[in-house]
């Protein structure tokens, strides 16, 4: 039996997972960076993954694709800039402050990046158990066809 589709199906979910925790953690980095007045500042960024072709899975497990099949059954996925608007702060003495006496920072809402980053490394941590999982399935394989 070939593991190499069940090892890469792992894989394409641990890159969609690294790459969510890694922005998560780029806005968290950047949540309080001050915009100059008119000046473009950091916009928040978001992770958005699209699922492979449909039957794409079924089609794999029936044994219709090879390793390479797996490749594109990976979901897609990119990360784009969220559409949020930025958060004012009223802080007259900031010598980036409007006439108004505010401050425009990155409207990234900490608690939910926090969440997302929390949940990106649970479902990292999952796939990393189903790659353990098959990996020792493939080596019991291997040792009772050794055997016979």
């Amino acid at each position: 039996m070939n593991f190499n589709p069940t090892f890469a199906i792992s894989a394409a979910g641990m890159a969609v997972e690294r790459t969510r925790v890694e922005v998560a953690a780029l806005n968290l980095a950047n949540a309080h960076t001050t915009q100059a007045a008119g000046q473009p500042g950091y916009t928040p960024m978001r992770v958005v993954a699209q699922a492979a072709a449909p039957g794409a899975f079924a089609a794999m497990m029936r044994g219709g694709e090879d390793a390479a099949g797996a490749a594109t059954m990976a979901p897609d996925f990119r990360v784009e800039p969220a559409s949020v608007n930025p958060r004012m702060v009223h802080e007259p003495g900031h010598p980036l402050a409007d006439a108004r006496g505010f401050v425009s920072y990155p409207g990234v809402d900490p608690a939910a990046e926090m969440v997302s980053m929390l949940g990106a490394s649970r479902a990292y941590e999952a796939n990393v158990a189903a790659l353990n999982t098959s990996r020792s399935l493939a080596l019991k394989a291997l040792d009772i066809g050794g055997n016979s």
